[in-house]
């Protein structure tokens, strides 16, 4: 597990730029960052956000906010000598993106690079949530599970190529011995031909009154053999064709048997899928245009905070006028106001500021809801691409189990046609048969048996060797599958060593997040010091989920914590009963957990620190430095008072 090497730097640039235009409440601003830590020191609406927005932007995240007045923005870094861009631009109603960023997907890092105070990860632990699903989510588990099945299919045929195998080479000894017993009997039917042949030309009976009637009775014998070895082949091709039919058979019953796991009523479930899919759309496109609404709106308020002044009406009057206006953005007593440019009454600027948290809170669960309506969306729509595929498999089923029937239609009209031949043959090889026995009458029995005998032993010579030519070839054709074996095994061990590898993977990934978090809440809480907190950690545990109509084992991460009483016992508390300071700290070492496990340092050069106002100073100070060894380039925004700890060490940004 990687816990302790980032990105090196020979690996990283020293330098990058950042050019920002209406990106939150910036107009136009260029800053450069050195690697190491930058600090953006100011009070707040002071424009630290928005350039950790740009900088989200230019790497590719689509949660940076346009400037409420503007129709488009950008942001463009230079690094590493590339130049990366990614351009804002209203379009009804909503914020678009195009461009070139750094980032093709922005996942990683906006659940664990920009940790600005909307950050997931830190939401997730103070709110309590389930831990191991957002350490999870970049993890395409639902791919992994598809590759394993794949492998599974593919292991499976490799595991039936080598059993296979191991049956033709069982085949062998017999074929072998086969081959053997047909060599011998060709040898002796060689042999018998080789003394016929000799004791018919011994015979040397000169009968030149009958050498006509003899040369026709040899040109019979010769027919003789000639139409049997015809009907040994015709009988050779009727198994030919039984052989193929029983194969068409056997493929005919695995594709009926695919038809009846194939359903094809499924035009209702098609119907309420499209109709779903539609809803599910309106709902997003609602949840656009909300989601567009509340930034604007927020946009607006946080200039309103940054700049009063801009809101407010004034005209060419004079100086008294423009000073009165001008008063009315001082503080009053304890609290500062601002003047509503609307109805002119005075509202509290911490009521703003809490009215904005608010509207960045609804911002927020509007971006989840669209997330999980865009999830069902996505989950709908394979759905509905699996049925289509579904049908189209069934189809493709149908017609070949049509092709194969006809197939085995003209295979067995075919073979009709043989059988009619061979039985006509049959019918010729009696005749002759009657021929030649009329010629044998004659009184030349003897040497016309002497030619029969000579001519049988040539029609089984014939038939041996071809026999025997046969199962050498088969013999041939094992010994060469045989030699495929080790590369069969071979790749079955590449298999199985890839199942093992996805079947521990996300198990791997679970237990790396956990330990990684663990060390890291360890070390610092030994180094930021909380009075009697001893210890958080995360327990990884099993329980029993209901998925469907079934019960399945899933993964949890829980949250520990353990405190001591001032007289040193130690007792078990809850997320709920952490300071403000200490879920800050908390959430902040699970995102740093996560980043370090899926090893976003890797693609994403930057780390984003933002919010940090409820941890103090010297324990923010801490945090950067313990932050600082993992991150190439770590931005940190904090109050001018949070930010004079760190000054002396690091480039400070103050004005933006």
């Amino acid at each position: 597990m990687k816990t302790s090497q980032p990105v090196t730097d020979q690996e990283m640039p020293a330098q990058a730029t950042l050019s920002v235009t209406n990106i939150g409440g910036i107009e136009e601003t260029t800053v450069s960052f050195e690697q190491g830590v930058t600090v953006l020191s100011g009070r707040n609406a002071t424009n630290r956000t928005s350039l950790l927005q740009g900088i989200m932007a230019a790497l590719g995240s689509d949660r940076a906010s346009l400037k409420a007045d503007a129709e488009e923005g950008s942001a463009t870094l230079e690094f590493d000598d590339e130049t990366y861009r990614q351009t804002l631009r209203r379009q009804n109603g909503t914020i678009v993106t195009e461009g070139d960023p750094f980032l093709e997907d922005p996942e990683l890092a906006d659940l664990f690079a920009f940790l600005l105070e909307s950050n997931e990860a830190r939401r997730a632990v103070a709110r309590g949530d389930e831990l191991r699903d957002l350490i999870m989510r970049p993890v395409d588990t639902d791919a992994i599970k598809a590759e394993i099945r794949q492998l599974e299919q593919r292991k499976q045929r490799l595991d039936d190529q080598l059993a296979e195998l191991d049956e033709l080479e069982d085949r062998l000894p017999d074929l072998e011995a086969k081959r053997t017993r047909l060599t011998d009997e060709i040898e002796s039917l060689r042999d018998d031909l080789e003394a016929a042949e000799e004791a018919l030309e011994a015979t040397n009976v000169d009968v030149e009154t009958r050498r006509e009637e003899r040369s026709e009775l040899e040109a019979k014998l010769d027919d003789l053999r000639d139409t049997r070895s015809e009907v040994e082949r015709t009988r050779d091709r009727i198994d030919t064709e039984r052989e193929s039919i029983e194969a068409l058979e056997d493929e005919r019953e695995e594709v009926e048997a695919q038809l009846d796991e194939l359903s094809t009523g499924e035009e209702a479930e098609i119907d309420r899928l499209e109709a779903e899919i539609d809803a599910l759309q309106d709902q997003k496109d609602e949840l656009n245009e909300e989601i567009s609404q509340l930034q604007r709106t927020i946009q607006f308020n946080e200039r309103l905070l940054e700049d009063p002044g801009e809101f407010l009406a004034s005209d060419d009057g004079g100086a008294e006028r423009d000073g009165a206006v001008t008063d009315q953005l001082l503080p009053e007593g304890d609290s500062e106001t601002v003047t509503c440019w609307t109805c002119g009454s005075s509202v509290a600027t911490d009521q703003i500021e809490t009215t904005v948290e608010q509207l960045r809170t609804a911002h927020q669960d509007r971006l989840e809801e669209r997330s999980a309506v865009n999830d069902d969306l996505d989950e709908k729509r394979e759905t509905l691409t699996a049925i289509n595929e579904n049908r189209t498999e069934y189809r493709q089923a149908t017609r070949r189990l049509e092709s194969i029937d006809d197939e085995i239609e003209r295979r067995r009209e075919r073979i009709d046609d043989l059988t009619s031949e061979r039985e006509s043959l049959t019918d010729e090889i009696d005749d002759l048969e009657d021929e030649i026995d009329d010629l044998e009458s004659d009184g030349s029995e003897d040497i016309l048996e002497q030619h029969r005998e000579v001519n049988q032993l040539e029609f089984e010579l014939e038939r041996k060797e071809r026999e025997r030519d046969d199962l050498e070839d088969e013999i041939a054709s094992i010994e060469d599958r045989l030699d495929e074996r080790e590369g069969l095994q071979a790749r079955r061990e590449e298999v199985t060593e890839e199942l093992t590898d996805l079947r521990t993977r996300i198990d791997r990934i679970e237990e790396d997040a956990v330990e990684a978090f663990n060390e890291h809440m360890a070390n610092l809480l030994d180094a930021l010091g909380y009075d009697n907190l001893d210890r958080i950690w995360i327990d990884r545990t099993t329980r029993d989920v209901r998925e469907g109509r079934r019960k399945v084992s899933k993964s949890s991460f829980d949250l520990k914590i353990v405190r001591s009483t001032s007289e040193g016992a130690a007792y078990e508390d809850a997320i709920d009963h952490l300071s403000e300071s200490e879920r800050e700290v908390t959430g902040l070492v699970f995102a740093l957990a996560g980043y370090l496990v899926h090893d976003v340092y890797e693609r994403v050069p930057f780390m984003l620190l933002d919010s940090l106002e409820a941890i103090d100073a010297e324990r923010i100070a801490a945090l950067v430095e313990y932050f600082e060894s993992y991150a190439p380039y770590l931005v940190v925004a904090l109050l001018e008072e949070d930010a004079q700890a760190l000054a002396e060490n690091h480039d400070i940004v103050t004005e933006i």
